[in-house]
């Protein structure tokens, strides 16, 4: 059966035409609170694909929200950041926040700004959605206060200064997004905790048994098997080893290259060939990089 392709919203005025919202003041950026939401159109919360940034705060849920098999460690508010082109679906049963304010910016309002630049470089708005900012009632105050100053200039007469200060406000906005999400990595250090053993877990099966055939392993594929996506998996591993993924699978894959240095007579070309590497200097080089030594080097000086 061929999949079905996912409702494109390329624009904002679009977006509040289908939710039955007044039409945005400023064509480029709009907040709306979630109780101002007057329709639901099927087309849209079935499949859809925005083309613009989106931040949302969800609060009152019907239901207890759940992380996973889990329950949110703070269910006082969730906060969602969905990217451009980021594929969203309404699934069966999902909780339906009775209050919460969601605010949409479009690429082109931050061109010549470098924020435009620097949004890029947040990974939260590559998670998927049950990787969301669980906020404290301190945490949701403080964001509250941020977007009550960008609604109360959005609603402002538009001025020559009026972009200048929402993109400021955003700006802030994203600035403690980052810090509450450290909070979060840190305090759910029991979870994270299970999820590092995991994935050494994971990596270890691949270099034993798949490595050979399909090659390095890769910070998607690690990540899938994991079911979270590449990005939150990176962040949480920095803030908890002080590495992100792809330097985890390269320390492991020098770990296990130690291992079958010492443990065998295999020659080095062998040992990169076992763990996926395409060509000996490969392995050599990397283990030069993290070592100081070549691995016949590193044999001799252990032997």
């Amino acid at each position: 059966m061929k999949a079905k392709a996912p409702y494109i919203v390329k624009t904002i005025s679009e977006l509040h035409q289908l939710l039955g919202l007044p039409k945005p003041k400023h064509p480029l950026i709009s907040i709306y609170r979630f109780s101002q939401i007057t329709q639901k159109e099927g087309k849209l919360l079935d499949y859809f694909c925005p083309q613009f940034y989106s931040i949302a705060i969800k609060n009152n849920y019907k239901g207890k929200v759940r992380y996973g098999h889990s329950h949110y460690d703070f269910d006082e508010g969730t906060m969602c950041f969905i990217g451009i082109g980021q594929l969203l679906a309404q699934t069966a049963g999902s909780n339906t926040p009775e209050d919460g304010f969601c605010l949409m910016i479009h690429p082109d309002f931050l061109a010549g700004y470098p924020l435009a630049t620097k949004i890029k470089t947040y990974g939260f708005f590559s998670y998927e959605l049950n990787e969301a900012l669980h906020l404290s009632d301190e945490e949701n105050t403080r964001i509250e206060q941020i977007i009550t100053e960008i609604e109360t200039e959005y609603e402002s007469r538009i001025d020559i200064l009026s972009q200048d200060v929402m993109i400021s406000h955003i700006e802030l906005l994203l600035h403690y997004a980052q810090r509450f999400y450290n909070r979060q990595f840190i305090t759910r250090k029991s979870v994270n905790t299970d999820l590092l053993k995991k994935l050494d877990e994971v990596l270890e099966n691949y270099l034993r048994d798949e490595a050979t055939t399909k090659g390095l392993p890769t910070v998607q594929q690690i990540a899938a098997r994991l079911n979270v996506s590449p990005n939150y998996l990176s962040d949480m591993l920095r803030t908890t080893t002080g590495y992100s993924t792809q330097q985890h699978i390269q320390n492991k894959l020098i770990e296990k290259s130690k291992e079958l240095l010492l443990s065998g007579d295999a020659s080095v070309g062998e040992i990169a060939y076992q763990l996926g590497f395409e060509r000996p200097q490969s392995l050599s080089k990397l283990f030069r990089n993290l070592t100081g030594l070549t691995p016949s080097d590193f044999r001799k000086q252990m032997n």
